[in-house]
């Protein structure tokens, strides 16, 4: 614990500011900081209670702390007698807006306020902050005082022995940051290892775990900044940026769940994507002609591995030039993009936001982008050139709103053509002949944003935020061209509340077994950070992978959101038909799993789409209180992660582990997934690992919806609807469905199902509740497979009626299956053993 008496001293640095803070007048608060000597806020010069908050000063500096819910606040520093422009390119402007009245806290030691859930404490002699809830835990407090070194400024609070820190995004090493430090500056990483920072995604938000408690804290600086959990100082965290505004939230749950529904709500909710856009994928870098094209496409068919999505990169393209087609490699473009629509399948181009410079050649992004103004400019007003894929290339100025209309009005032609999503790479922005492989310092972009002061300003303040703007022009373009059409866009780059336009993945990862077994904490960040569609390149991008690294790879992708196998130029082919008919077996078997769960799958998205609650989960985030110190399980099963509320994944730590290991089971019952039996010891799960292999857990009281196999998401399942039952405690479910492609849901189309059900003395009585809403379900039956299920059935009740032995008893797998119509109106089932 560092005390305010040790406030002036620490790492070596004299702080002086005490002398800095009292002076109202000194040059050094009017005026820029020197960067060589630090300028801390230490002491408090006045203070004025406001009806949402608190306004502080110190000398010339301004901290105000506002409360926009009970349970949510914000903070803003401003050195020169005035707060940063309350604007955001992340925070939403309603959230922004949002505010209470607090009860003001006054003592003769602090200042401060109250909600219904927080207390905020400011100490007078040393402006130390503290937060807590109303029980007294303290959930943040100050380390040391604010820090300005010129226009780079630093935040330290107080780290816990028992705290631990999630989020950031994508970061390399383990799920737990604690102990860690980063740097968020979007970066081309090409091969990209366990030690690379920073990587190509900035997303400054992270919640703290202790005891129980969560705290989500989100940065709101688009400059290049650096977070610390320890690294530097022990029992310090620290954050800060080069520059720009010290605007930050601070929200409490208690729950992780709550977090990160807050953070939704902070910086918005991720669309519902097209149903295809959760089948399995197949790209690689690259099918160069239509021929190898729809060789993929047939060989998939024919194979009978489900799939809904082919990819084509860059050489697709004339030149390598963004809007292209290459006429030659490509030659009939629209039909073979209809013929293949035939076959339910869905074209991903990529479309790289480097523009060509090729002037008086007809090309069309080139010459209308220069007629309206759009490319980013050099200090002295000529337009910035760097060399990319098609060589010396120009770059949107995305800040500006009438670029982003024009970058998304290109898209007219491919949308046309029947392109059905698009791929937003290369937008760090990479560039590949510069000193740091991206803009320099010098490239100015303009804002002209609603909501923001219209300003010229360098491409350090706007690097970080690039390219989630690259992927809003290609999404909100998208949508005005097919307002009725759900877009789908993946981009590499982003920034935090990109998810309001995109779904990412990991980048260019490697095919070795530690890059499979650092897949999991990567999504699992992503998803608390926003990004609840994320996947990996499955098999891995750089290099070929071995066929048992490629299967293992495609068991875990099937429980992952984004299930996309791509692979680079070079590398052998990777499609799941490489390596022979056992291996291809093996894969095979898991993407059809993957589309049988497809019902769950999308509830389980659909529920993302309101409340913000990642795919693949942490298991923290499921039981926040499995541990008897509350310290989260996944430090105990660092490999383990839940799909949806209710399926536990649980691969071996080291993915490519011989030896046998224990699967840590969450408190209460389980059941195998594949079996379908019952856990039955209390002890840790020993599982000795298997190539065709994969651990599946579901907990108790779940129900699980399910279909038919399909070789696509477009074909209609043929037969009952699943229901499968895993009795046990607060037994329920829930169904979501709507036609998968439109807009039609928000507009009603859709149909809701809940299911619960009891366990009795020898019963288990099950209720399928009625449809909810218009959409017209694909099946008219219910197969109910009641797990756990190890008696001979007396008889089974239906809608009150007694009705003849309709069960299939599979002693085996533990389970009783039971098939019944479904009229859209209810049922109640009750089944009893004998006596």
């Amino acid at each position: 614990m560092i005390h305010s008496s040790r406030w002036f001293i620490s790492l070596g640095i004299v702080f002086i500011g005490v002398s800095v803070a009292r002076g109202s007048d000194s040059p050094a608060m009017r005026e820029k900081t020197s960067p060589n000597v630090p300028v801390v806020l230490n002491v408090l010069t006045s203070s004025k209670p406001l009806r949402n908050g608190v306004a502080i000063r110190s000398g010339n500096a301004i901290l105000e702390i506002n409360a926009l819910r009970d349970d949510v606040l914000r903070i803003r520093v401003g050195l020169n007698g005035k707060l940063p422009e309350d604007a955001s390119w992340a925070v939403l402007q309603d959230a922004r807006a949002h505010s209470i009245d607090v009860s003001r806290k006054d003592s003769s030691s602090t200042v401060g306020f109250q909600t219904a859930a927080l207390r905020v404490e400011i100490e007078r002699s040393t402006l130390r902050l503290q937060i807590s809830d109303l029980n007294g835990n303290v959930l943040q407090e100050d380390a040391l005082p604010v820090e300005f070194r010129g226009d780079a400024f630093r935040l330290y609070k107080q780290m816990p022995i028992d705290e631990h820190y999630f989020g950031l995004g994508d970061k390399m090493g383990p799920l737990d940051r604690r102990n860690q430090a980063f740097t968020l500056w979007n970066t081309d990483a090409y091969s990209f290892q366990e030690s690379t920072d920073p990587l190509y995604k900035s997303i400054p938000f992270f919640l703290s775990v202790r005891e129980g408690r969560t705290t989500g804290i989100l940065l709101d600086n688009t400059w290049c900044s650096n977070f610390d959990f320890g690294k530097s100082i022990d029992g310090v965290y620290s954050f800060g940026a080069e520059g720009g505004p010290i605007d930050y939230y601070i929200f409490s749950g208690p729950d992780p769940k709550r977090v990160v529904e807050t953070y939704a709500w902070l910086t918005g909710l991720p669309p519902l994507p097209p149903l295809w856009s959760l089948g399995f994928q197949q790209s690689r870098y690259s099918y160069e002609t239509e021929s190898q094209l729809r060789a993929v496409a047939a060989k998939l068919r024919e194979d009978k591995i489900p799939a809904d999505a082919l990819y084509l990169d860059i050489d697709y393209q004339k030149n390598n030039r963004p809007f292209t087609v290459d006429p030659e490699k490509f030659p009939n473009f629209a039909q073979m993009l209809g013929d293949l629509k035939k076959q339910n399948f869905h074209v991903v181009a990529i479309t790289d936001l480097h523009v060509a410079r090729v002037e008086n050649q007809g090309y069309t992004p080139y010459d209308t982008g220069v007629r309206g103004d759009h490319f980013v400019k050099n200090l002295d007003g000529s337009i910035f050139v760097g060399t990319v894929w098609p060589g010396p290339s120009v770059f949107p100025d995305f800040t500006q709103q009438s670029t982003r209309e024009w970058w998304g009005g290109l898209y007219t032609k491919f949308v046309s053509d029947g392109l059905a999503g698009f791929w937003n790479d290369m937008n760090e922005p990479s560039v590949f002949n510069t000193p740091n492989k991206t803009m320099p310092d010098s490239a100015q972009h303009r804002i002209d944003e609603p909501g923001f002061q219209k300003r010229t300003v360098g491409h350090r303040a706007i690097h970080d935020v690039y390219g989630m703007e690259n992927s809003r022009a290609t999404y909100e373009g998208l949508l005005k061209l097919s307002p009725d059409s759900r877009p789908f866009v993946l981009t590499r780059a982003t920034y935090a509340g990109g998810q309001r336009y995109a779904a990412t993945w990991t980048g260019d990862n490697s095919s070795t077994w530690n890059h499979l077994r650092m897949t999991t904490p990567m999504l699992l960040n992503l998803g608390l950070s926003g990004f609840g569609l994320s996947g990996a390149d499955v098999g891995g991008f750089v290099g070929t992978p071995q066929p048992d690294l490629l299967t293992k790879w495609i068991e875990i992708a099937a429980f992952q959101p984004i299930d996309r196998d791509h692979t680079e130029k070079g590398s052998a082919p990777q499609e799941p038909w490489v390596h022979g008919p056992e291996q291809e077996a093996i894969r095979r078997r898991y993407i059809e799993e993957r589309y049988r769960l497809m019902p769950y799958f999308y509830t389980t998205v659909e529920e993302m789409s309101r409340t913000g609650v990642p795919v693949v989960r942490p298991l923290f985030l499921e039981f926040p209180n499995a541990t008897a110190d509350a310290h989260p399980l996944d430090l105990d099963a660092p490999s383990e992660f839940f799909f949806g509320p209710d399926i536990l994944v649980a691969p071996p730590k080291y993915p490519d582990e011989l030896n046998a290991y224990e699967v840590k089971l969450p408190p209460g019952k389980w059941y195998r997934y594949w079996t379908g039996d019952l856990v039955k010891s209390a002890q840790p799960e020993l599982v000795h690992p298997a190539l065709d292999t994969l651990p599946v857990y579901v907990r108790e009281g779940s129900i699980i919806p399910m279909q038919p196999l399909t070789q696509s998401t477009g074909e209609v399942p043929q037969g009952p609807l699943t229901l499968r039952v895993y009795p046990g405690k607060d037994c329920r479910g829930s169904l979501y469905q709507d036609d998968g492609k439109t807009m039609a849901y928000k507009r009603g189309q859709f149909l809701r199902m809940k299911f619960t059900c009891e366990l009795g003395d020898g019963s288990v009585k099950f209720h399928i509740g009625s449809h909810e809403g218009p959409y017209q379900a694909w099946w008219d039956q219910l197969k109910v497979e009641l797990h756990g299920w190890d008696y001979d059935t007396s008889f089974v009740t239906s809608k009150g009626q007694l009705r003849p032995q309709a069960g299939v008893d599979d002693r085996e797998h533990h389970t009783l299956t039971i098939t019944i119509p479904d009229d859209g109106h209810g049922n109640d089932l009750e089944i009893r053993q004998h006596p």
